[in-house]
């Protein structure tokens, strides 16, 4: 049978430096092939595959293409691991496993970890060379570039056309640059949206704002010190302290803050490197990095937690308490703020969790600094986690069966088709479409502020939604997961904000990766803790502050900064820069 192939494939180039040498390993022929990105393009476009076959007259035993949806005549199955969220425990009955399957005549042979181990679990399978084929969920691929373990995807992405799509027609050349290693390659497939959405922001009590005075008509153009105000007010009519009990122990709200501020900050136990990384910034007019939590601009950032932590408005509590503690004082009227995101609050409110009679939540846009009104969300471009494929999928399938697997996974995660199906489901099923496309979930079934009080659930009754396959995306399907309040936050937030510059990735080599971890591991974590105690008062911010400078340029702060640049300049062809 003749298979459907893609009328045109495009080559992925970015400043002359994406296209490398792909699929150096054994063929299924047993020949080597090496052959460019930019030429293995250009051969299918005409109709042969990178060793030179004429596709379209050799019987591939799959259908695929851009889309087009992928169908292997033969059952097919690849190991993958799977990140299991706790709120929506995987399940072998799951909806979307036989979805995929019908679709595609592909399984699963899953490596189920908790969601909360998943990272580290990662980690040592792929050091061990364990790994299953598919990583998907992975959030940054440095880690594991140097092991030797994972596939440069950017030498195979010739083989995806929904991907190559995506880059094309949403101009994403400059958002994967995020993801360069030193070789110039990159390791990682990402999720990629076509726009930026709104992220993390604040939940705030709106009937109790209101009623202690506060203005909410310009709640879109506050700064942090408005903000503050807007506190104080609520403090004194409520004539209670600890108003604000959050949760991710202030992680997430010091990087909220920190984007405005145009520093670095947040990390916390419970959630991980919220922003706080390495404490790097780039300065564009100047052309080259610094260190930020050094700066004035880190002194006002810290004074300002510190003044909310003095005046009690900030719980003591907030440092050391997990998240369900912070979202059970929230619940009962105890404080009346909680860092979040739109989906914790659309879970609060279908499932009525508020203790509270006509508690009035509202999801705050992200205040604004001295930096600017800028949109938080955008700093990590349009990228979303992503999936790493490892070395043991060119091993066991071979070269052709490599190129098959990469095009079931070009139309899984990168079609519209296949984000529509891990999205919402089977239509018919879980959703209906009208003739101008428009989603509707089923009645009977709740997610993400849809149908509150349904007795279903899509991601814990049919696997679909789940953060495994469900990223990246056209407008139309990320719009589709926006009920009419959220579009209206991101309405506000898009109608306030301007989008940050993307910094520069810092292309390091294996060597210098263990040069700039050696200083940064025992610099960021002296930086947290201090950033902690001037924030609770047990350092003083004015009178230890130099000593705080002098310590951060002790431990490597300086060092680590001219070392960042070196390797910056260095790299800076790579870059295009």
């Amino acid at each position: 049978m003749k298979k459907r192939l893609a009328a045109l494939t495009m080559a992925l180039v970015m400043a002359g430096t994406l296209t490398a040498c792909g699929g150096g390993s054994e063929s299924a022929s047993g020949g080597k092939g090496e052959t460019s990105a930019a030429d293995a393009a250009s051969s299918e476009a005409a109709g042969t595959d990178a060793a030179g076959t004429d596709a379209a007259e050799n019987d591939l035993g799959y259908e695929y293409g851009e889309d087009v949806t992928f169908h292997s005549d033969e059952p097919v199955q690849y190991t993958m691991m799977f990140s299991d969220h706790e709120n929506y425990p995987m399940k072998d009955d799951w909806r979307i496993w036989s979805a995929i399957e019908e679709k595609a005549n592909v399984t699963f042979k899953l490596t189920s970890v908790a969601r909360t181990d998943y990272n580290a679990k990662v980690t040592a399978a792929v050091n061990s060379g364990s790994a299953p084929y598919i990583v998907p969920k992975i959030y940054d691929s440095k880690p594991y570039e140097d092991s030797g373990q994972i596939i440069a995807v950017s030498d195979w992405v010739q083989y995806m056309p929904n991907y190559q799509k995506q880059v094309k027609e949403w101009g994403m050349e400059e958002d994967l640059k995020q993801m360069l290693a030193s070789d110039g390659k990159y390791y990682r497939l990402p999720g990629m949206w076509e726009s930026v959405a709104g992220g993390y922001s604040l939940i705030i009590r709106k009937d109790v704002f209101e009623a202690a005075g506060v203005d909410m008509s310009k709640e879109a153009e506050w700064t942090w010190e408005d903000f503050y105000d807007a506190l104080k007010k609520v403090q004194e009519h409520t004539g209670k302290d600890n108003i604000w009990s959050d949760q991710f122990q202030l992680g997430c709200a010091m990087n909220l803050a920190a984007n405005v501020y145009g520093v670095k900050a947040g990390n916390s136990a419970d959630g991980g490197d919220w922003g706080l990384q390495d404490g790097m910034k780039f300065d564009f007019e100047k052309n080259e990095f610094y260190f930020a939590d050094t700066t004035e601009d880190y002194k006002e950032f810290l004074k300002y937690f510190n003044k909310l932590y003095k005046e009690g408005i900030l719980d003591p509590e907030t440092f050391t308490q997990d998240s369900q503690q912070a979202q059970a004082k929230f619940f009962r009227g105890d404080s009346y703020v909680l860092s979040s995101n739109y989906q914790i609050l659309s879970d609060i409110q279908s499932q009525n969790k508020m203790q509270v009679e006509d508690a009035d939540l509202y999801f705050m846009t992200t205040p604004s600094g001295p930096k600017g009104n800028l949109k938080v969300s955008s700093a990590a471009g349009r990228l979303e986690n992503g999936i790493v494929i490892t070395k043991n999928a060119l091993d066991d399938l071979g070269e052709e069966g490599f190129i098959k697997m990469l095009r079931f996974i070009d139309w899984l995660w990168y079609s519209d088709e296949g984000h529509e199906l891990t999205q919402w489901g089977v239509e018919g099923e879980t959703y209906t479409k009208d003739d101008k496309g428009n989603i509707t979930l089923n009645s009977d079934i709740y997610f993400n502020g849809f149908n509150p009080g349904a007795s279903k659930q899509l991601n814990v009754d049919y696997g679909f939604g789940g953060g495994v396959f469900a990223y990246g995306g056209n407008v139309d399907i990320q719009l589709s997961k926006f009920t009419d309040a959220e579009k209206e936050w991101n309405e506000r937030i898009n109608a306030n904000k301007v989008n940050q510059q993307l910094t520069p990735p810092v292309l390091a080599d294996e060597m210098q990766k263990e040069d700039l971890n050696l200083i940064k591991v025992s610099l960021m974590d002296y930086v947290n803790t201090a950033a902690l105690e001037f924030i609770t008062g047990k350092r003083d911010i004015d009178k230890d502050w130099d000593s705080y400078v002098s310590d951060c340029e002790s431990k490597g702060s300086t060092k680590y900064t001219d070392q960042v640049n070196e390797i910056f300049n260095d790299t800076k062809d790579i870059l295009g820069m």
